[in-house]
Order: structure tokens, then C-alpha cells, then sequence
């Protein structure tokens, strides 16, 4: 029997990966100035970050299959400790990057192992309502690490950042030691897990890499996200083109949560009106593309923020109900499938982040990113309806 997990440390534990890179990103411009290196370098701290999180998706998404959620969870918050610790005394850039990829790797427990919890027991419109929700709690997790990132900085510099992120780290890992159920089915009390043979990793790779509909999901969350961290990634060098301190930067992060809140509550509301997923992540897809323009518009002026809230309306209306549809048909090896889609569209996005920090212009990577989420919508749409077609017929 499965044990319903604590919501509350759930959405603390999906959180933890944002605020780890929220915080972070208003020290930025202290980093490039600490160690030498110029603002693209700089910004590229985050796209390694990326594409170390995408492996640590891989290896925590399987190991929650063969040992057990809370286990995995438990080991991840530990290396991300040790990666914490490294960037706390890193004298070199190169030091502080693999003190970021071993980061990077633990924190992606959060992401990857709870997705599994939630999807071990919730299901359909429930799981998407479920997703919601998480996605309404995430987006706080902008206020909570850009205002105290700005601010943390600004009185004890980016290696008070570090300090701080380690002893979250800590207190998550007590707090899941003591209250964390195991929901993982094929665990039993004693914890003694599955074979993982019989999960057949590769032979699931493999009929993962077949099925299209799940590569335009994949490229679906990478857009949506390169979308929003963009904006964590180029903003504090915008603000300060403007004039304005990584404090004031953070103070960002109080007005773009409220577009992510309110996309959430459109998308229950439609949703119960019969919108189809699809659908939903059609018109987010547009409307994305539209601010987009408007960002570019605006870029030399603090109103860019305005399309900016909007940006993240979408991203609160598409996420959940690309993330509740995925793996629905992969619901016999959730951990190992979740792992494999993160790896999948971790990497896109950590590429995405890379192109960020070269192009070095949010508007551009935001119309690039939003034109490609049309895209891939349409063939999203297509598919399904062929599918409809195919099973009527």
C-alpha cells in the first residue's frame, strides 16, 4: 500500500532547486567581478549548472526505482551539501564550476524524485490539479531567492550566498529524514527493492526515443523554462545597464511570481470548463510568443517587466498539464521514465541556457523560445488528434 506523502515537504523539496538558482543568480555580476571573468562567462555558471542537473535527473530518477524515493532524496541532498561546501571555499572560477556541476547533480533529486512521488499516487485530472498547485507553490520559490539573494549579496557577497544555500540544504535533509514516506510501490517496509533488471532501462530508453509525442513534450518544458531562467540569467545585467543594484533586482522577484500564480488559477478554471491539455498548452504557447514581443519592445525600459509577468502566466498555464500528460503511459517504470524525459529536456534546456548567455538579449531568446513552443504545440495538436482518429476508427 502506498503512503500519501507529505504535500508540504513535497512542495518544499520541488522548490529547493528553484530557490538554489534564484538565490544565485544577483550574485551574478559579483562573480564575474570576484573572479575576473567577463558577464557571458559568468552566465554560463548556470547553463553547466543545467546540464549537471539533467544527469542528476538521470541517476536519482533510477536509483528511486531500485532503492526507493526517500533514500534518493536523502543521498541527493547530501551531494548537493558537498557541492555547497566546495563553492564556500572555491579560490579559482574553474573550482567554483565544479563545485556548481556537483550542485547541480544533488539538487536534482528535488526535481526528479518527487515528480516520482507525486505520480506514484496521484493520477489523470487529479495529478494535473495536483501539478497546479505545486506549480502555484513554485512560484513563490522567485520571491524567496531573488529577494534574498539580492540582499544576502549585497551584505556579505556571493559567498554568503553559498553559506546560506548549505544550510538549507541541511535542514531539508532533517526534515526528510524525520517526516519523508516511502511511496515507491515496489519498496516494501523493509526496504528491500526491486530487481532493477526487470525494469529494462535500456529497452524503455529505446521505446521513449520512439514515441514523438513525448520529445515535443520534452521540447515543450525546455522552451518554457529557458523562458523564465533567461530572465535569472540576463536580468541582473539588464538592471544593471539601468542603473540599479542587485537588491533592487531582487525586488523583482516580488511582482513575477504573481503571472505564475495567475496562470495556475486560469488553468484549474479552464480545465473545469473541459479544456483539453492540448489546447491549454496551444494558447499558452501564443500568448508566450506575443509577450515575448512585447519584452523585446521594452527592453530599455523597467516596463519590460509588464510582458515579463505575462511570460510566466504562461509558463503556469502549460507546465501542468505537460508535466501531468508526459508519462502516462509509463506509469510501470515512473522513476526510470521520469529520469529518462528530465535527462531529455534538462539537456535542451541547459543547451537553451547556453545560447542565452551568448546572445546575451532576453527579447531574442524569449521570441526564439516562444516560437519554437508553437511549433511544437501543432505537431503536439496533430498528434493527438491522429491518435483520436486512430482509436475511433
Amino acid at each position: 500500500m502506498k503512503t500519501m506523502p507529505n504535500l508540504w515537504l513535497i512542495l518544499a523539496l520541488v522548490m529547493f532547486p528553484q530557490v538554489v538558482e534564484t538565490i544565485y543568480s544577483p550574485a551574478l555580476p559579483h562573480i564575474s567581478q570576484a573572479f575576473g571573468v567577463t558577464a557571458q562567462t559568468a552566465s554560463q555558471t548556470i547553463s553547466v549548472y543545467f546540464i549537471a542537473f539533467a544527469f542528476g535527473v538521470l541517476v536519482w530518477g533510477r536509483l528511486s526505482d531500485t532503492i526507493g524515493r526517500r533514500k534518493a532524496m536523502l543521498l541527493g541532498l547530501v551531494t548537493y551539501g558537498v557541492g555547497a561546501t566546495l563553492a564556500i571555499f572555491a579560490t579559482s572560477f574553474e573550482a567554483l564550476m565544479l563545485a556548481r556541476i556537483i550542485s547541480a547533480f544533488g539538487a536534482a533529486t528535488g526535481s526528479v524524485v518527487t515528480q516520482a512521488m507525486l505520480r506514484d499516487c496521484y493520477q489523470g485530472t487529479e495529478l494535473t490539479k495536483v501539478f497546479s498547485v505545486i506549480t502555484m507553490g513554485v512560484s513563490i520559490s522567485p520571491v524567496i531567492g531573488l529577494l534574498s539573494g539580492g540582499i544576502i549579496v549585497t551584505h556579505f557577497g556571493y559567498s554568503g550566498i553559498f553559506c546560506s544555500l548549505l544550510m538549507l540544504a541541511i535542514t531539508l535533509w532533517l526534515l526528510a529524514l524525520i517526516t519523508l514516506s516511502e511511496t515507491n510501490p515496489k519498496v516494501n517496509a523493509n526496504a528491500e527493492s526491486v530487481n532493477p533488471q526487470k525494469i529494462g532501462v535500456f529497452q524503455l530508453a529505446k521505446q521513449m526515443s520512439r514515441d514523438s509525442s513525448l520529445w515535443c513534450n520534452a521540447g515543450l518544458i525546455a522552451t518554457f523554462n529557458i523562458m523564465l531562467y533567461s530572465y535569472y540569467s540576463l536580468g541582473p545585467f539588464i538592471f544593471n545597464d539601468l542603473g540599479m543594484t542587485s537588491t533592487e533586482f531582487g525586488y523583482s522577484g516580488i511582482v513575477l511570481p504573481i503571472g505564475t500564480i495567475l496562470g495556475s488559477m486560469l488553468n484549474k478554471r479552464l480545465i473545469s470548463k473541459g479544456w483539453q491539455s492540448h489546447h491549454l498548452i496551444s494558447a499558452a504557447s501564443v500568448l508566450a510568443l506575443t509577450c515575448a514581443f512585447g519584452v523585446w519592445l521594452l527592453r530599455s525600459d523597467l516596463l519590460f517587466l509588464i510582458p515579463m509577468v505575462g511570460m510566466l502566466l504562461c509558463s503556469g498555464m502549460a507546465l501542468p498539464n505537460i508535466m501531468s500528460q508526459a508519462l502516462v503511459n509509463y506509469r510501470h517504470a515512473v522513476g526510470t521514465a521520469g529520469a529518462l524525459f528530465g535527462l531529455t529536456y534538462y539537456l535542451l534546456f541547459g543547451a537553451g541556457l547556453a545560447l542565452t548567455g551568448i546572445l546575451q538579449n532576453l527579447g531574442m531568446v524569449l521570441i526564439l523560445s516562444a516560437g519554437l513552443s508553437c511549433l511544437l504545440s501543432v505537431k503536439l495538436n496533430l498528434g493527438t488528434v491522429a491518435r483520436k482518429q486512430c482509436q475511433d476508427s
